[in-house]
């Protein structure tokens, strides 16, 4: 039967796991959105609709747990696990991851890769605070110092916030792009703390098929909040028309459409599967520091210019994530020291008695 209690190598294993398909999602859904608007898309909405529109495949992983415990427990075991007070949680999440996908996908239609990828490291920043009063995180010199950094980083970009300015793109809306997605870093770097702060008021184990039940509802909940988005702006309509407009193919359009709701939908397990190993700290740390993959990857399949001042916010970003796991190292070696003299000491005070 699932349950909380992993054994560390176990739960290792599972966040190593996560860590991948977070890896997939990260690196390739900001170059497929993009891949999107370069040849030739426009519909926000659709592209903020994709994020999550995947959600559908994670009935298969429910789908296979639940064969599981039907075998090991037989007709007794529970079809689902999440409560009409999760349910309500998640959802309301999955609006506000909703809205955080329509900011993203505006800014993205406006931004270079590599420039809303070096904003979106902002992220930790705001995670790092997020979680410093939702789920009464301690804040450590190294952590700070990380949060220090990314800020800089952020603010450094936007000095120069004409300079890789894509063809077409007016000066303004450049501007309201660049704000936009650095709005969608802040409203994420709440997210991912009340997500981890409903793993804590849940009053129940948080088991793997729990977890995956959560990520759906908050999937579907920004689906159906982007749907009624599509509707307004009449895109399925339009869908058509644009898919022969494409500069790739009709065929390829929705090749395209396809693969980047599959790839979003990595992006969406792997970082409420992070939570659930690590911490939402933990995940925020895990987006940013794949950050310079996705520069590169940018800068190989886009031919976009990587200017100075990036290339100082990459610095200032790769010294942020250094500092953070510099500082959890150090964090958790003083911890297993302390453990270890607790047990020493309850060691001898046994042998004394």
């Amino acid at each position: 039967m699932e349950h909380q209690g992993l054994s560390t190598n176990m739960r290792r294993i599972l966040l190593l796991i996560n860590c991948l398909i977070l890896a997939v999602g990260i690196c390739g859904g900001p170059l497929m959105m993009r891949l999107y608007y370069v040849e030739g898309g426009s519909r926000i909405w659709l592209s903020s609709w994709l994020q999550t529109g995947g959600w559908p495949l994670t009935i298969v992983p429910l789908a296979i747990l639940y064969l599981y415990r039907r075998k090991i427990e037989g007709p007794d075991a529970k079809f689902y696990f999440i409560t009409p007070r999760i349910f309500v949680a998640s959802f309301i999440i999955g609006i506000a991851t909703g809205v955080d996908d329509f900011l993203y996908s505006w800014g993205g239609s406006k931004l270079p890769v590599s420039t809303s990828s070096l904003l979106l490291a902002a992220q930790l920043a705001f995670t790092a605070v997020g979680a410093f009063f939702i789920v009464k995180l301690k804040l450590t010199p190294y952590s700070t110092n990380a949060v220090v950094l990314l800020t800089v980083g952020a603010v450094l970009l936007g000095i120069r916030a004409n300079g890789d300015r894509p063809e077409g793109v007016t000066s303004k809306a450049y501007i309201l792009g660049f704000i936009m997605t650095l709005l969608a870093a802040a409203l994420y770097g709440i997210i991912l703390p009340c997500i981890e702060l409903m793993y804590l008021k849940a009053k129940q184990s948080i088991t793997a098929t729990l977890v995956l039940e959560i990520q759906m509802v908050m999937c579907f909940a920004a689906t159906a909040f982007c749907t009624v988005g599509m509707i307004a702006n009449k895109d399925f309509q339009a869908m058509s028309r644009e898919a022969k407009q494409f500069n790739l193919g009709e065929a390829r359009y929705y090749t395209v459409i396809l693969w980047t709701a599959i790839i979003w939908q990595c992006f969406f397990v792997g970082v409420i599967g992070v939570i659930y190993c690590s911490s939402s700290l933990m995940s925020g740390v895990m987006i940013a520091v794949l950050l310079p993959v996705t520069e590169i990857l940018a800068v190989v399949f886009f031919n976009e210019k990587f200017s100075g001042e990036k290339g100082l916010a990459l610095f200032l970003s790769l010294w942020g994530f250094v500092s953070y796991f510099y500082g959890e190292f150090r964090q958790t070696k003083k911890q297993k020291n302390k453990s270890s003299e607790t047990e020493i000491m309850a060691t001898t005070h046994t042998e004394s008695v």
